[in-house]
C-alpha cells in the first residue's frame, strides 16, 4: 500500500493538508509564516524504527543542523523526535548518546526543549526509562504521554516529582482492549482526568512544563475552565496542535492570550504517519475516496 499509495498526485496533495513538504526547508519556511503570526512551532523528520546505526547517526546530524538553521532564522522551534528513530531499537545506548547531543545543543541560547515522542506500547518503558535518565542531566528534555493507555495515570505520578515536562496526548497507534481504552468517550475521559491532574500540579513551583496535544474542541474548552477554576494562567500551559488541523482554533486560542504551539512534520516517510492522521479523523478519508473515484 505504502509503495502504490504514495505515486499518487492526488495522495500526496492531500497530505499536504498535514506537512507544508518533505524538506527541512518547507517545515522553517511553514514554521516562520507561523511565527508572523505569534505561533511557535515544533519540528519533526518523520521516521521510525530504522534497522541500521548509520542510518540513526544520519538523523542525529539531520536534527543537529536543523538546530543550528533555527537559531539562525531566529524562530522559536522546538524538536520533536522518536526514540527508535535515533536507534532506540539497536542500541539505548545509541540512542541516548544521540539524545545528549541534541539536548546540549537545544540548551544553548536561545535554549529550547526537545521532546521525545511516545511509540507503540512495546517502547513506553524503555522510553520513560530513557526520559529518567535524561532528565537528570537535562532540564529541557521533555517526554509524551498517551491517554488511551491504562497505565499512563501512574506513569504520570511517577514522573511528577522530576518536575517534568509533558505533553499529553490521546494516542494514535492501535492497540488491544487489554491495555487501551478501546471506547473514544473512555479516551476522553481518561485524557480529562489526567490534564486536571496536570492543572492541579502546574502550582507546585517545581519546574512543570504542560503541552496539551489535541484538537478536541470538548476537550479544550473544559481543560480551559478547569484552569479558569484554579486560577491558572492560560500562559502557565500550552495546546500543543498538528499543522494543518483546526487552524482556526489555534488563531483563537492564541488571540485569547493562550500559548499555542503547532507541531510541523516533513519528510519522505510519511505514509504510516499520515494512515494514523486518517485513523484520527475519518473525514479526512473523505477526501481521499472522492479522489479515488473521480479518477
Amino acid at each position: 500500500m505504502a509503495e502504490h499509495a504514495t505515486r499518487h498526485r492526488f495522495v500526496r496533495r492531500a497530505v499536504r493538508r498535514f506537512m507544508p513538504g518533505e524538506t527541512v526547508d518547507a517545515a522553517l519556511e511553514a514554521s516562520g509564516s507561523l511565527a508572523a503570526e505569534g505561533i511557535p512551532t515544533l519540528v519533526t523528520l518523520l521516521g521510525e524504527n530504522l534497522v541500521e546505526a548509520s542510518e540513526a547517526d544520519a538523523v542525529a546530524r539531520h536534527y543537529l543542523d536543523a538546530l543550528g538553521r533555527v537559531r539562525a532564522a531566529g524562530l522559536d522551534a522546538e524538536l520533536s523526535v522518536k526514540p527508535t528513530q535515533l536507534g532506540l531499537d539497536l542500541d539505548p545506548a545509541l540512542c541516548r548518546r544521540h539524545l545528549d547531543a541534541l539536548i546540549d545543543a537545544a540548551a544553548r541560547e536561545p535554549r529550547s526543549t526537545v521532546w521525545i515522542d511516545m511509540e507503540g506500547s512495546p517502547y513506553v518503558d524503555p522510553t520513560l526509562e530513557l526520559y529518567r535518565s535524561l532528565r537528570g542531566r537535562h532540564a529541557n528534555v521533555g517526554v509524551c504521554l498517551q491517554a488511551y493507555l491504562y497505565r499512563t495515570a501512574a506513569d504520570l505520578e511517577a514522573l511528577l516529582p522530576l518536575g517534568p515536562s509533558i505533553r499529553l496526548v490521546k494516542g494514535a497507534y492501535l492497540e488491544p482492549r487489554e491495555i487501551a481504552f478501546p471506547e473514544k468517550a473512555d479516551v476522553d475521559r481518561s485524557y480529562l482526568t489526567l490534564a486536571e491532574r496536570l492543572l492541579d500540579a502546574l502550582g507546585g513551583g517545581d519546574g512543570l512544563r504542560v503541552g496539551f496535544g489535541t484538537h478536541d474542541p470538548r476537550l479544550i474548552e473544559r481543560i480551559n475552565a478547569g484552569a479558569a477554576e484554579r486560577g491558572t494562567s492560560p500562559a502557565a500551559f500550552e495546546w500543543q496542535m498538528l499543522y494543518g488541523i483546526q487552524r482556526e482554533e489555534q488563531r483563537r486560542l492564541a488571540r485569547a492570550g493562550y500559548r499555542v504551539r503547532v507541531l510541523i512534520s516533513y519528510g519522505a516517510a510519511w505514509y504510516p504517519w499520515y494512515m494514523r492522521r486518517l485513523a484520527e479523523r475519518p473525514a479526512n478519508l473523505l477526501f481521499v475516496a472522492r479522489n479515488v473515484f473521480a479518477r
